[in-house]
């Protein structure tokens, strides 16, 4: 039987008692394990990545239970999105819970030694691919009365970046934007999540070519993406505005940080991103 949240999401319930979600950055990290939550808590599960690898993944939560949709798809293009989107509607089956976190980063300084169009897509993944998958739930999801939406920011998001500029304000961009809907939505049935991990044992330092970095050698070592994914997903379950996750250390940090001068948090982000060093 699904799991059923407090804002009286009972009449999303299938006919087979399982309800549908949609993941995005679904093959590995953090996203894998929100399937994994969703497929172990009743719902079938989209799963959509940028890579082959999705229908891998998809065969293990499948073995869960779970009917799996593997999309793969490059959310970083407008064209990807809609395709994602046809293929969700092509379920036949309304959208109950949507977690939109696919995300990509890079590090460097901003003014010459970063690549202007990596940060584009970094922009067009991280941004607006959240604006437009967010449209086409919360569009679904309002007319209905009902629906869960979990946007993946990060605690970098509260904090000045510097090092990783154009991340952090992606970040910064996805936890407003989570705010801002979940008040538009606040009587329509519809909850929105801001997800805020920290530095997570995940491939995004490998895939941002920060492995020579403090937090991408020894600081992801704090997060673990199971305990990440199954944080978000108890805090979008039970319509939370917004979770720390995953270590006390990060809900610590989270917490102290809205007492700590900008100045500050920025030359301990600055430490910990720097190329050269890892420790």
């Amino acid at each position: 039987m699904a799991v059923v949240g407090s804002n009286n999401q009972s009449n999303l319930t299938q006919s087979d008692g399982r309800q549908l979600a949609v993941v995005t950055g679904a093959s590995t990290g953090i996203g894998f394990c929100l399937a994994q939550e969703f497929a172990t808590h009743g719902f079938d599960v989209v799963m959509a990545a940028d890579e082959e690898r999705v229908r891998e993944s998809a065969r293990d939560i499948e073995s869960l239970g779970a009917k799996v949709y593997p999309v793969q798809v490059d959310l970083s293009q407008e064209a990807e999105v809609e395709k994602l989107w046809r293929e969700v509607e092509a379920t036949g089956r309304p959208v109950d819970a949507i977690a939109i976190n696919a995300g990509i980063g890079t590090a460097g300084e901003f003014a010459d030694e970063t690549d202007l169009r990596r940060e584009l897509k970094i922009i067009d993944l991280n941004v607006r691919s959240t604006v437009h998958l967010a449209k086409l739930a919360a569009r679904q999801m309002k007319a209905r009365g009902a629906g869960r939406i979990l946007i993946t920011a990060s605690i970098a998001g509260t904090m000045p970046t510097p090092q990783m500029a154009v991340y952090g304000a992606s970040k910064a961009f996805d936890l407003e934007f989570a705010q801002s809907l979940r008040y538009e939505l606040k009587d329509s049935g519809v909850t929105v999540t801001a997800l805020k991990p920290g530095a997570t044992d995940t491939e995004f330092f490998k895939r941002a070519e920060m492995e020579d970095t403090k937090v991408g050698s020894k600081g992801k070592e704090s997060n673990d993406p199971a305990e990440v994914a199954k944080q978000g997903f108890e805090a979008l379950m039970a319509g939370e505005q917004e979770v720390f996750a995953e270590s006390a250390s990060i809900k610590l940090t989270g917490v102290l940080g809205r007492f700590m001068p900008d100045s500050v948090k920025a030359s301990q982000h600055q430490k910990m991103s720097k190329h050269g060093t890892s420790e």
